[in-house]
C-alpha cells in the first residue's frame, strides 16, 4: 500500500498552508453547473482550517492557454462560500506580489482562492520558477487533487518538492479505494467499461483481466470488439487500427471474462432526434449507427454487478447527455448502486448518472479522477503522489 505523509503529520497551528484541490467543475452561464468535485474538496479545506491554519486554495478550471476571463475561479469562489459559509478572498491573479499582499491581510476566518493556475503558461511544463512562486506563497503544501495527480505540473509536483507536503482526504480516500480494486479485490470482482474508444480503456483491461471475474463492455468502445468477433455493426464508431488487437485479447486465456452487448439501440443518424429502434446484435443494419446497449442487454449485465463482492464502473453505455440514449447507462447506474459490495465508481457520465438518480451515496466510492483512477489500474505511478512520497514518515 502506498505511504504518504498525511495531515495528522504536519504542523499546519499559525501556518499558511497551500492546497492544491481539483476544483475543475462546468461553469454555466457564469455559475457552476455541477459541484461534486467542490464538494469533495471541502473536508481537507474545512479541517486545516479548524486546526488553525490559513488556507490558500488552487485549482486549474478548464484548458485555457493564458488567462480566459470565462474560466475564471470566481463562480468557484461563489460556490465555496454558499456551501459553507465562510468568506472566500478570491485573487485576481495566480502568484507575485499582489498575492502576497492581499494574503497578509486575510482574516484568519477566511478562505483564500487563487486564479485558475492554467492562466499561468508555466503550469503545464511545471516552469521552475512558477513552482518556486507558488512556494513562496505558503509554510506548508496539501495535494488532494487527485484529478491531476497524474500531471506534473508546477502547482502538483512543482510545489511539493518544494515544500514539506501531505496527502489531503480526498487523496488519500482515492488512492485506499484504487489501491483496493487493484491489488485486494475481494472475489468476484466485476468491471463494467464504457466510454468512446478501446484504446483509451486497453491499458486497464490488460492490467485488470487476470484479477477480475468477469469485465461487461458498452459504450462506443464495444463496436470494435464486436467487429473483432465478426458482427456487422453498421456506422457505429470503430477503431479499425485496434480490431487485430482487440481479436488476440478476445481470443486469449482471459478474453473468455468478457461479456460484450446482445442488444443494441440503433439511430439512423448520429443526432439526438434521430430515428431509433431496437436490434439484437446478430441483426445490425448495414446503415445503422450503435448509441447505446439495449435492455436485453441491462437484464444480462444488473446480476452480475449486483451479486459481485467488487464492481468497477467506469464510462457510459452511450451517449448519455441524449435522452434517447440514456436507459443503458441508467441501468447499469441502477445495478451498480443496488450492489452490495465494494463499489468504484469513476469517469463524469457514470458519476452524473448516479447523481442524476440519487443514488450518490449508494456506491462506495464515487471518484473525482477518472483519468488518475485509470492511470493507476493500469499500475502506473502518479507523478504527482510519487513528489508526496519523499516527506511520508517510515
Amino acid at each position: 500500500m502506498t505511504l504518504l505523509p498525511s495531515l495528522d503529520e504536519i504542523d499546519v497551528a499559525g501556518r499558511r498552508v497551500l492546497v492544491r484541490s481539483d476544483l475543475n467543475v462546468p461553469i454555466v452561464r457564469g455559475r457552476v453547473a455541477d459541484d461534486f468535485r467542490i464538494r469533495t474538496s471541502l473536508k481537507t479545506i474545512m479541517e486545516l482550517r479548524s486546526k488553525g491554519a490559513t488556507v490558500i486554495v488552487c485549482s486549474h478550471l478548464g484548458r485555457p492557454e493564458g488567462p480566459d476571463p470565462e474560466l475564471s475561479m470566481n463562480p468557484v469562489a461563489a460556490s465555496i462560500e454558499g456551501l459553507t459559509g465562510i468568506p472566500v478572498i478570491k485573487f485576481d491573479t495566480v502568484v507575485g506580489e499582489d498575492v502576497k499582499r492581499r494574503l497578509d491581510s486575510m482574516a484568519p476566518d477566511s478562505v483564500g482562492l487563487l486564479e485558475n493556475t492554467r492562466f499561468e503558461l508555466g503550469e503545464k511544463r511545471n516552469d521552475p520558477k512558477l513552482a518556486e512562486a507558488f512556494s513562496s506563497l505558503a509554510d506548508r503544501f496539501v495535494l488532494d487533487a487527485f484529478g491531476s495527480a497524474h500531471r506534473a505540473h508546477a502547482s502538483t509536483v512543482g510545489v511539493a518538492e518544494r515544500l514539506p507536503s501531505a496527502a489531503g482526504r480526498l487523496l488519500e480516500a482515492e488512492i485506499a479505494a484504487m489501491e483496493k480494486l487493484l491489488l485486494d479485490p475481494d472475489e468476484a470482482y466485476v468491471v463494467a467499461l464504457g466510454g468512446a474508444k478501446i484504446s483509451d480503456k486497453l491499458p486497464v483491461i490488460k492490467n485488470l483481466l487476470s484479477s477480475v471475474d468477469m469485465l461487461l463492455v458498452g459504450g462506443g468502445m464495444c463496436f470494435t470488439l464486436l467487429a473483432a468477433s465478426g458482427f456487422e455493426v453498421g456506422r457505429s464508431l470503430v477503431e479499425e487500427e485496434m480490431v487485430d488487437t482487440v481479436r488476440d485479447l478476445l481470443t486469449s486465456d482471459e478474453g473468455g471474462k468478457i461479456l460484450l452487448p446482445e442488444d443494441i439501440v440503433v439511430a439512423d443518424r448520429f443526432d439526438a432526434d434521430a430515428a431509433t429502434r431496437l436490434v439484437a446484435m446478430d441483426e445490425m443494419p448495414t446503415d445503422g449507427i450503435g448509441l447505446d446497449i439495449g435492455p436485453a442487454t441491462v437484464k444480462r449485465f444488473a446480476p452480475i454487478l449486483e451479486s459481485a463482492a467488487t464492481v468497477f464502473w467506469n464510462g457510459p453505455m452511450g451517449v448519455f447527455e441524449w435522452e434517447a440514449f440514456r436507459a443503458g447507462t441508467a441501468g447499469i447506474a441502477e445495478a451498480v448502486a443496488a450492489s452490495s459490495g465494494f463499489t468504484v465508481v469513476g469517469g463524469g457520465d457514470s458519476a452524473a448518472a448516479l447523481r442524476m438518480l440519487g443514488k450518490e451515496s449508494d456506491v462506495s466510492h464515487l471518484s473525482s479522477g477518472g483519468g488518475a483512477g485509470l492511470e493507476m489500474l493500469q499500475g502506473k505511478a502518479l507523478p504527482g503522489i510519487e513528489a508526496l512520497r519523499r516527506w511520508a514518515i517510515a
